[in-house]
Protein backbone atom coordinates (compact mmCIF):
# COMPACT_ATOMS: atom_id res chain seq x y z
CA UNK A 1 0.00 0.00 0.00
CA UNK A 2 2.96 2.31 0.81
CA UNK A 3 4.61 1.55 -2.34
CA UNK A 4 1.83 2.68 -4.91
CA UNK A 5 0.92 5.69 -2.49
CA UNK A 6 4.75 6.45 -3.07
CA UNK A 7 4.40 5.56 -7.25
CA UNK A 8 1.43 8.03 -6.89
CA UNK A 9 2.99 10.82 -5.59
CA UNK A 10 5.52 10.45 -7.92
CA UNK A 11 3.34 10.42 -10.98
CA UNK A 12 2.01 13.48 -9.75
CA UNK A 13 5.40 15.61 -9.27
CA UNK A 14 6.60 14.29 -12.71
CA UNK A 15 2.82 15.54 -14.09
CA UNK A 16 3.09 18.91 -12.56
CA UNK A 17 6.88 19.17 -13.48
CA UNK A 18 5.74 18.61 -17.09
CA UNK A 19 2.48 21.07 -16.78
CA UNK A 20 5.31 23.73 -14.85
CA UNK A 21 7.26 23.93 -17.79
CA UNK A 22 4.37 23.53 -20.56
CA UNK A 23 2.97 26.32 -18.84
CA UNK A 24 6.57 28.63 -18.86
CA UNK A 25 6.91 27.37 -22.84
CA UNK A 26 3.45 28.33 -23.82
CA UNK A 27 4.09 32.05 -21.99
CA UNK A 28 7.66 32.93 -23.66
CA UNK A 29 6.19 31.44 -27.06
CA UNK A 30 3.50 34.62 -26.63
CA UNK A 31 6.19 37.23 -27.28
CA UNK A 32 7.18 35.59 -31.30
CA UNK A 33 4.72 36.00 -33.80
CA UNK A 34 3.13 32.41 -35.47
CA UNK A 35 4.13 31.26 -39.03
CA UNK A 36 3.15 33.56 -41.84
CA UNK A 37 0.20 31.98 -43.93
CA UNK A 38 1.56 31.95 -46.88
CA UNK A 39 4.66 31.21 -45.39
CA UNK A 40 7.41 33.74 -46.47
CA UNK A 41 11.39 34.26 -46.07
CA UNK A 42 10.77 37.49 -45.82
CA UNK A 43 8.65 39.31 -42.93
CA UNK A 44 8.62 43.20 -42.95
CA UNK A 45 6.53 43.33 -39.73
CA UNK A 46 8.46 46.62 -39.22
CA UNK A 47 7.99 48.38 -42.07
CA UNK A 48 11.12 49.79 -42.84
CA UNK A 49 11.24 48.06 -46.42
CA UNK A 50 9.06 49.21 -49.45
CA UNK A 51 7.21 46.62 -51.08
CA UNK A 52 9.71 46.19 -54.43
CA UNK A 53 12.32 45.56 -52.10
CA UNK A 54 10.78 42.86 -50.04
CA UNK A 55 9.31 41.38 -53.40
CA UNK A 56 13.18 41.08 -54.74
CA UNK A 57 14.85 40.19 -51.84
CA UNK A 58 11.73 37.38 -51.30
CA UNK A 59 12.45 35.81 -55.30
CA UNK A 60 16.51 35.97 -54.08
CA UNK A 61 16.35 33.79 -51.40
CA UNK A 62 13.64 31.41 -52.36
CA UNK A 63 16.27 31.00 -55.82
CA UNK A 64 18.98 30.58 -53.15
CA UNK A 65 16.65 28.11 -51.00
CA UNK A 66 16.50 25.89 -54.25
CA UNK A 67 19.90 25.58 -55.31
CA UNK A 68 21.41 25.08 -51.64
CA UNK A 69 18.18 23.98 -49.65
CA UNK A 70 19.55 26.60 -47.04
CA UNK A 71 16.85 28.76 -45.24
CA UNK A 72 17.77 32.35 -44.85
CA UNK A 73 15.05 34.21 -43.41
CA UNK A 74 14.54 37.54 -42.67
CA UNK A 75 12.39 39.14 -39.76
CA UNK A 76 12.25 42.84 -38.82
CA UNK A 77 10.03 43.79 -35.43
CA UNK A 78 9.56 46.75 -33.51
CA UNK A 79 8.96 44.84 -30.30
CA UNK A 80 11.32 41.94 -28.75
CA UNK A 81 8.21 41.32 -26.53
CA UNK A 82 10.33 42.08 -23.55
CA UNK A 83 13.03 39.35 -24.14
CA UNK A 84 16.46 39.82 -25.48
CA UNK A 85 17.09 40.21 -29.59
CA UNK A 86 18.98 36.74 -29.03
CA UNK A 87 16.96 34.56 -27.09
CA UNK A 88 13.65 36.44 -29.57
CA UNK A 89 15.96 34.76 -33.12
CA UNK A 90 16.24 31.21 -31.36
CA UNK A 91 12.73 30.62 -30.33
CA UNK A 92 11.68 32.39 -34.00
CA UNK A 93 13.67 29.81 -35.69
CA UNK A 94 12.51 26.74 -33.31
CA UNK A 95 8.77 28.01 -33.34
CA UNK A 96 9.12 28.33 -37.43
CA UNK A 97 10.96 25.54 -38.05
CA UNK A 98 13.47 27.59 -39.92
CA UNK A 99 15.62 24.79 -42.46
CA UNK A 100 15.57 21.27 -42.12
CA UNK A 101 15.15 19.10 -39.85
CA UNK A 102 17.39 16.45 -40.97
CA UNK A 103 20.24 19.13 -41.87
CA UNK A 104 19.37 22.38 -39.48
CA UNK A 105 20.65 24.68 -41.97
CA UNK A 106 18.43 27.53 -41.38
CA UNK A 107 19.08 30.83 -40.90
CA UNK A 108 17.20 33.62 -38.77
CA UNK A 109 18.59 37.25 -38.97
CA UNK A 110 16.49 39.80 -36.89
CA UNK A 111 16.71 43.61 -37.52
CA UNK A 112 14.79 45.90 -34.89
CA UNK A 113 15.09 49.52 -36.08
CA UNK A 114 16.22 51.86 -33.62
CA UNK A 115 13.74 54.27 -31.85
CA UNK A 116 13.36 57.48 -29.55
CA UNK A 117 13.20 54.97 -26.64
CA UNK A 118 15.49 52.20 -27.50
CA UNK A 119 18.35 51.22 -29.37
CA UNK A 120 18.36 49.58 -32.19
CA UNK A 121 19.14 45.83 -32.65
CA UNK A 122 20.53 43.00 -35.31
CA UNK A 123 21.23 39.60 -34.52
CA UNK A 124 22.05 36.28 -36.85
CA UNK A 125 21.04 33.23 -35.37
CA UNK A 126 22.24 29.93 -37.47
CA UNK A 127 21.29 26.60 -37.16
CA UNK A 128 23.18 23.30 -35.90
CA UNK A 129 23.95 22.48 -39.06
CA UNK A 130 25.60 25.85 -40.08
CA UNK A 131 27.32 26.75 -36.68
CA UNK A 132 30.43 25.88 -38.59
CA UNK A 133 29.79 27.13 -41.51
CA UNK A 134 29.29 30.64 -39.63
CA UNK A 135 30.74 30.91 -36.49
CA UNK A 136 29.58 33.07 -34.05
CA UNK A 137 32.47 35.41 -34.92
CA UNK A 138 31.83 35.34 -38.05
CA UNK A 139 28.02 36.34 -37.62
CA UNK A 140 28.88 38.91 -35.27
CA UNK A 141 31.14 40.80 -37.67
CA UNK A 142 28.84 40.78 -40.04
CA UNK A 143 26.56 42.51 -38.37
CA UNK A 144 28.89 44.70 -37.13
CA UNK A 145 30.84 45.66 -40.13
CA UNK A 146 28.35 45.20 -43.07
CA UNK A 147 24.52 45.67 -41.62
CA UNK A 148 24.98 48.53 -38.73
CA UNK A 149 27.24 51.10 -40.79
CA UNK A 150 24.02 50.92 -43.21
CA UNK A 151 21.52 51.36 -40.32
CA UNK A 152 22.97 53.87 -38.70
CA UNK A 153 22.26 55.54 -42.13
CA UNK A 154 18.81 54.61 -41.52
CA UNK A 155 19.95 52.38 -45.18
CA UNK A 156 17.85 49.08 -43.65
CA UNK A 157 17.61 47.97 -47.13
CA UNK A 158 21.24 48.26 -47.82
CA UNK A 159 22.17 46.55 -44.35
CA UNK A 160 20.65 43.59 -44.90
CA UNK A 161 21.14 43.16 -48.60
CA UNK A 162 25.32 43.32 -47.41
CA UNK A 163 24.34 40.75 -44.60
CA UNK A 164 22.31 38.79 -46.94
CA UNK A 165 24.77 38.53 -49.80
CA UNK A 166 27.52 37.59 -47.17
CA UNK A 167 25.55 34.69 -45.29
CA UNK A 168 24.84 33.24 -49.03
CA UNK A 169 28.51 33.78 -50.35
CA UNK A 170 29.70 31.98 -47.07
CA UNK A 171 26.96 29.01 -47.15
CA UNK A 172 27.77 28.60 -50.92
CA UNK A 173 31.24 27.92 -50.05
CA UNK A 174 32.80 30.73 -52.43
CA UNK A 175 34.69 31.76 -49.53
CA UNK A 176 35.25 30.23 -46.14
CA UNK A 177 35.06 31.84 -42.48
CA UNK A 178 38.50 31.84 -42.07
CA UNK A 179 39.42 33.55 -45.19
CA UNK A 180 36.41 36.20 -44.45
CA UNK A 181 38.12 36.92 -41.05
CA UNK A 182 41.03 37.19 -42.79
CA UNK A 183 40.49 40.05 -45.13
CA UNK A 184 40.83 42.80 -42.51
CA UNK A 185 44.89 42.00 -42.54
CA UNK A 186 44.82 42.20 -46.14
CA UNK A 187 42.72 45.48 -46.27
CA UNK A 188 45.40 47.11 -43.58
CA UNK A 189 48.37 46.02 -45.82
CA UNK A 190 46.87 47.59 -48.85
CA UNK A 191 45.95 50.92 -46.65
CA UNK A 192 50.36 50.75 -45.60
CA UNK A 193 51.31 50.41 -49.32
CA UNK A 194 48.85 53.33 -50.25
CA UNK A 195 50.30 55.73 -47.64
CA UNK A 196 54.02 54.92 -48.15
CA UNK A 197 54.19 55.10 -52.17
CA UNK A 198 51.95 58.57 -51.30
CA UNK A 199 55.02 59.61 -48.91
CA UNK A 200 57.24 58.66 -52.02
CA UNK A 201 54.86 60.52 -54.24
CA UNK A 202 55.29 63.73 -51.97
CA UNK A 203 58.87 63.12 -51.59
CA UNK A 204 59.75 62.79 -55.69
CA UNK A 205 57.50 66.09 -56.49
CA UNK A 206 59.42 68.18 -54.25
CA UNK A 207 62.67 67.38 -55.10
CA UNK A 208 61.94 67.70 -58.53
CA UNK A 209 60.52 71.35 -58.25
CA UNK A 210 64.30 72.17 -57.40
CA UNK A 211 65.00 71.59 -60.54
CA UNK A 212 62.44 73.13 -63.28
CA UNK A 213 63.88 70.77 -66.50
CA UNK A 214 63.34 67.74 -63.95
CA UNK A 215 60.04 68.69 -62.51
CA UNK A 216 57.84 67.50 -65.35
CA UNK A 217 59.33 63.85 -65.17
CA UNK A 218 59.13 63.57 -61.44
CA UNK A 219 55.27 64.15 -61.64
CA UNK A 220 55.10 62.13 -64.54
CA UNK A 221 57.50 58.83 -62.53
CA UNK A 222 55.33 60.06 -59.31
CA UNK A 223 51.94 59.74 -60.57
CA UNK A 224 52.70 57.09 -62.45
CA UNK A 225 53.93 55.07 -59.28
CA UNK A 226 51.08 55.96 -57.20
CA UNK A 227 48.54 55.39 -59.64
CA UNK A 228 49.98 52.01 -60.36
CA UNK A 229 50.17 51.16 -56.98
CA UNK A 230 46.56 52.20 -55.91
CA UNK A 231 45.19 49.97 -58.57
CA UNK A 232 47.30 46.81 -57.42
CA UNK A 233 45.95 47.45 -53.92
CA UNK A 234 42.37 48.00 -54.99
CA UNK A 235 42.52 44.84 -56.69
CA UNK A 236 43.69 42.90 -54.04
CA UNK A 237 41.73 44.15 -50.93
CA UNK A 238 38.56 44.29 -53.11
CA UNK A 239 37.92 41.69 -55.53
CA UNK A 240 36.62 39.08 -53.10
CA UNK A 241 34.44 41.50 -51.53
CA UNK A 242 32.88 44.03 -54.05
CA UNK A 243 30.03 41.85 -55.51
CA UNK A 244 27.80 42.02 -51.83
CA UNK A 245 28.69 45.44 -50.28
CA UNK A 246 27.60 47.65 -52.60
CA UNK A 247 25.14 48.76 -49.93
CA UNK A 248 22.20 49.39 -52.85
CA UNK A 249 19.07 48.56 -51.27
CA UNK A 250 17.79 47.58 -54.10
CA UNK A 251 18.77 43.84 -54.04
CA UNK A 252 19.96 43.47 -57.89
CA UNK A 253 21.70 40.50 -58.68
CA UNK A 254 20.61 38.09 -56.19
CA UNK A 255 18.87 35.77 -58.51
CA UNK A 256 16.10 35.07 -61.01
CA UNK A 257 12.29 35.76 -60.32
CA UNK A 258 11.16 32.66 -58.11
CA UNK A 259 7.08 33.53 -57.78
CA UNK A 260 5.21 31.36 -55.64
CA UNK A 261 6.46 31.03 -52.28
CA UNK A 262 9.42 28.59 -51.68
CA UNK A 263 7.62 25.35 -50.18
CA UNK A 264 7.10 26.14 -46.23
CA UNK A 265 9.76 25.72 -43.58
CA UNK A 266 11.04 22.43 -42.72
CA UNK A 267 11.63 22.23 -39.00
CA UNK A 268 15.24 23.08 -38.23
CA UNK A 269 16.78 23.30 -34.82
CA UNK A 270 19.01 26.04 -33.43
CA UNK A 271 21.50 25.60 -30.30
CA UNK A 272 22.51 28.69 -29.58
CA UNK A 273 24.75 29.62 -32.89
CA UNK A 274 25.08 32.79 -33.99
CA UNK A 275 25.62 36.92 -32.64
CA UNK A 276 24.58 40.30 -33.49
CA UNK A 277 25.18 43.85 -32.30
CA UNK A 278 23.43 46.94 -31.50
CA UNK A 279 23.54 50.98 -31.98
Amino acid sequence: MRFRLADKKDKMRKLLIIIFFAVVSAVNGQNIPDTPTPQRLVNDFASILTRQQIEALEDSLVTFYRQTSTQITIVTTNDLGGTSVDDYAYKLGEKWGVGHDGRNNGIVMIVKPKTRESRGEAFIATGYGLEGVVPDLVARRIVDSEMIPHFRENDYAGGIEAGVRTLMQLTRGEFTAEGYLNDDSATGLGAAIIFIFFIIFIVILAASSKNNQSTSIGKDIGMMTFLSMLAASNRNNHGKWDNFNSGSGSFGGFGGSSRGGFGGFGGGHFGGGGAGGSW
